[in-house]
C-alpha cells in the first residue's frame, strides 16, 4: 500500500493574487462561501497551464467579482513570490490533496469602475458578499494561516495604495 507523501514532499499551487483598491484607498474583499468561519480574502486563484501570472490575475478577478479587465489599472507587482502553507488539517483536503500550500504572484490594481460594476454572482460564485475594506484591517480579516503573508503584501504595496 502505498503512503500519502508528507507535506514537505508536496509541491505548491502555482497562484496569483490581486489587491485591488479603489478611489478611496480601500482594498476589496469578498466573504468567502465555503467557509464557515467569517473569513474575507483578496480575490486570488490558480495560474492555468501556459498562462501568464498578469493574465492569471485578471482572469481570477473577474471570474470571482465580474470586474472586467478595462475597469482595472495594474499598479504594481510584487517583486517575489509570496508562500503559504496550509495547516496539517487541510493538507490532503484542498486541491486533490496535491499541493502543501500555494506560491502566489501578488498584484495591486486600481479599480476606476463603479461599485454596480462588480457582481459577486458568477458562473462560479466564490463570495457570500463583499466590502471595500481599510488595508491595514486585511491581516485580521483573513484565516489565521494566511495572515503574515497579508502583512507582508500590505507591507510592500501600502506606500502605493
Amino acid at each position: 500500500m502505498a503512503s500519502m507523501p508528507n507535506d514537505t514532499e508536496l509541491p505548491y499551487r502555482p497562484c496569483v493574487g490581486i489587491m485591488l483598491v479603489n478611489m478611496d484607498g480601500k482594498v476589496f474583499v469578498g466573504q468567502r462561501l465555503d467557509n464557515v468561519v467569517e473569513a474575507w480574502q483578496m480575490p486570488q486563484g490558480g495560474i492555468d497551464e501556459g498562462e501568464e501570472a498578469k493574465a492569471a490575475a485578471l482572469r481570477e478577478l473577474q471570474e470571482e467579482t465580474g470586474i472586467r479587465p478595462d475597469l482595472v489599472e495594474i499598479i504594481a507587482k510584487a517583486k517575489d513570490e509570496h508562500f503559504y502553507d496550509l495547516p496539517p488539517e487541510l493538507v490532503g483536503k484542498l486541491w486533490g490533496g496535491k499541493y502543501r500550500g500555494q506560491r502566489q504572484y501578488w498584484y495591486l490594481a486600481r479599480f476606476i469602475g463603479q461599485d454596480g460594476d462588480i457582481d459577486i454572482q458568477t458562473r462560479h460564485p466564490e463570495f457570500r458578499e463583499w466590502k471595500w475594506a481599510a488595508p491595514d484591517t486585511l491581516p485580521d480579516l483573513i484565516v489565521p494561516f494566511k495572515r503574515k503573508l497579508y502583512r507582508d503584501i500590505l507591507q510592500e504595496f501600502r506606500a502605493l495604495i
